[in-house]
């Protein structure tokens, strides 16, 4: 079946597209784009979709999602939490290695694949384990992992705390030109750290986490990034001398990217008042100055890229003291809303927010994903923006509810996620014959 979409506004940063126009999807791919197109097979093979009051945007790309499967399917599967990602609007997600076993040998590598090809809503690209075990002492078959189809290394979740092991494995990328991604903490900084160490922290008796505990991490990875010639990646920032540090770096012509996340962006540690789990993640909510500078950040490029850090947890994991509850929260299908909070508040015009989530993070992992060119994969969204929504946990598409957005009423809604010209995710707010 191939898909005309008619009068959308199609918006596409790669291409520097943004106009009313058709987009005619046949085999899988984009075949043409322009006014009032018609399609050249028999018109029953042909399904029409009415753009009107759209936008059409490349699919987002995720480079940071936690599948949890294999070993803790109880949390999220590869199926469950790729039908979220198409409810989010993302048609390809980069998968952590901290499973269960570790994604460190291509036996894992492929199970992962396999099983995404057979149950995935969405393009999934494994990422696999920087050591052996993520233990942080010797360094994964890199080269196997990359033949497996690993598109980046990291031990997310955990620092590679060894700077002699971080400086090999950036040597040993080079030959592969792949990206390197570091959980960036200090861990004796952060010492049993539960939440951002500060007045809050204060107030609630708990131990707090310093904002040095990433600045170290993130500085010595520069420095290493610089010393190799590698191609560093930096996740999840969160404090303001991170995206300083950044800054300083990009203008010394050090090959870095970063990212960071739409509850940087948006929370503070006040959301973890009242001792709220939901709030409890790594690394945590910072101070008012420090989601400032992440959005600076955001605004001048420094960070280049949203990603959801999409972490699940069941109910009973996080229904316990702020002390034992797991870090985490679940992010896919609330990242379209909350980054169009930073264009409504001027933050980031339309393109620029739609780059953060398609081409940016695409080109990152060295992916042919996140534009609308012609011949390339019909991996695209069609979002309402006018539409508002109130987040209810239990209608979210992955296995677990654990977002500190509950009852939020957001703007901006996805109203269909194609991949490779199939509609994989669709809701009645689209007019489709």
């Amino acid at each position: 079946m191939n898909l005309l979409i008619r009068n959308g506004r199609l918006i596409d940063p790669a291409h520097r597209r943004d106009e009313m126009t058709d987009v005619l999807i046949e085999n899988g791919k984009i075949s043409r784009i322009g006014k009032t197109l018609k399609s050249d097979g028999p018109k029953s093979e042909t399904q029409i979709i009415d753009g009107t009051d759209q936008w059409v945007v490349p699919g987002f790309v995720d480079v940071h999602v936690h599948l949890r499967e294999p070993g803790f399917e109880y949390k999220e599967t590869i199926k469950t939490g790729t039908e979220a990602a198409a409810a989010g609007g993302f048609t390809s997600v980069c998968c952590m290695p901290n499973t269960n076993p570790v994604n460190d040998n291509q036996a894992v590598t492929r199970l992962i694949r396999e099983k995404a090809r057979q149950e995935g809503r969405v393009h999934v690209f494994p990422i696999g384990a920087i050591t052996k075990g993520s233990k942080g002492e010797e360094l994964s078959e890199i080269g196997d992992l990359v033949e497996a189809g690993c598109v980046a290394i990291t031990d997310d979740g955990k620092p590679v705390m060894n700077s002699g092991v971080m400086r090999r494995a950036m040597e040993y990328s080079l030959a592969f030109d792949l990206p390197v991604i570091d959980h960036c903490e200090d861990e004796h900084l952060m010492d049993g750290g539960v939440m951002n160490e500060g007045v809050v922290s204060m107030e609630l008796g708990l131990r707090g986490i310093p904002a040095a505990a990433e600045e170290v991490m993130v500085a010595r990875n520069l420095i290493l990034a610089e010393l190799t010639g590698a191609r560093l990646h930096l996740a999840h920032v969160s404090t303001a001398g991170s995206v300083r540090l950044i800054r300083e770096a990009k203008s010394r012509g050090a090959r870095v990217t970063a990212e960071t996340c739409p509850h940087y962006f948006i929370l503070t540690e006040e959301a973890a008042r009242g001792y709220n789990t939901s709030a409890k993640m790594n690394p945590p909510l910072r101070t008012v100055q420090d989601r400032d500078a992440i959005r600076q950040g955001l605004k001048d490029g420094t960070l280049d890229v949203i990603a959801t850090d999409h972490a699940p947890h069941t109910e009973d994991e996080k229904n316990r003291e702020f002390d034992l509850a797991p870090f985490g929260i679940v992010g896919l299908e609330t990242a379209l809303p909350l980054t169009l909070v930073l264009v409504e508040e001027g933050v980031l015009s339309l393109d620029e927010a739609v780059a953060r989530l398609t081409v940016n993070p695409a080109r990152v992992m060295r992916l042919n994903k996140g534009h609308l060119g012609i011949g390339a994969d019909a991996d695209l969204c069609l979002i309402d923006p006018e539409a508002t929504w109130t987040v209810d946990p239990r209608r979210l598409r992955s296995k677990s509810t654990n977002t500190p957005f509950a009852g939020w009423r957001m703007k901006g809604l996805v109203a269909m996620t194609i991949v490779d010209g199939r509609v994989v995710y669709s809701t009645e707010e689209v007019r489709a014959t």
